[in-house]
């Protein structure tokens, strides 16, 4: 009988989901602490091992660290979110401008991470019919970095609220190249318990019972009861620091 066991170690398997669970996208916490240049290149290998679609490795990697620069994303970031505070109405729209939604200039260092949507041709295996195959596999950089970066003890946050072509003349990207993520990285004071928006009512976690189905959208085939308890039970683990272990 073949062996098919290839797993990770239990202590490995649970730090992997432990860095899952208790990653953060951090925006208030971070410290002025320069990062190690060791550390930092460990995240970017880390995201540099990504899967992508045709192994077209669309992602390039620009370390934002003069201040003049990044004063200058913060002010495009004020121009977005202001904006964005104007789609949200009553006290929807007061609860948004409570929230800090970057930190910019309270992290050691800002990186965006790009997607050169012609680095492997015109014609790419596995993107001949999904374009946006390349934009996926860059996401899968983000996850990595993120999720080694929780590894090393350091905190990132995402900042969304930009023009796209605003970052594009900043940052003097060209025409095909696509600003996918622009992220704050530094050491933190602490992680929060859970997510930050969550925490502030801005929204819940879904249950994960709501969102698994069988061969369509609707579902029409039930889940089993013992794989519905499956989900509830890992999600339940997930909550309490337990996902991943073994039982004892």
């Amino acid at each position: 009988m073949r062996d098919h066991d290839n797993s990770l170690t239990p202590e490995e398997r649970h730090g992997l989901y432990r860095a899952i669970v208790t990653r953060r996208d951090v925006r208030s916490q971070f410290l002025p602490d320069p990062i190690a240049q060791d550390s930092l290149a460990r995240l970017l290998v880390a995201a540099h091992w990504a899967p992508s679609v045709g192994f077209m490795q669309p992602w390039s990697f620009i370390l934002v660290q003069d201040k003049a620069l990044r004063a200058q994303v913060k002010e495009a970031f004020e121009k977005a979110n202001a904006e964005a505070a104007l789609m949200f109405e009553g006290t929807r729209r007061d609860q948004y401008k409570a929230l800090k939604l970057e930190g910019i200039l309270d992290a050691p260092l800002n990186l965006c991470i790009t997607c050169d949507r012609d680095r492997a041709g015109p014609v790419v295996l596995g993107r001949t019919h999904i374009p946006t195959m390349d934009l996926y596999s860059t996401v899968c950089a983000v996850q990595n970095l993120w999720l080694a970066a929780r590894a090393e003890g350091l905190g990132v946050g995402w900042v969304s609220i930009l023009d796209e072509n605003r970052l594009k003349e900043l940052l003097g990207l060209t025409e095909k190249v696509v600003p996918v993520a622009y992220l704050c990285i530094g050491h933190v004071d602490h992680f929060l318990a859970g997510p930050e928006l969550e925490a502030k009512g801005w929204r819940k976690r879904l249950p994960i019972e709501e969102l698994v189905s069988i061969d369509s959208l609707s579902g029409a085939q039930a889940l089993s009861p013992e794989f519905l308890a499956a989900l509830r039970q890992a999600q339940d683990q997930a909550e309490h620091g337990t996902l991943g272990k073994l039982d004892p």
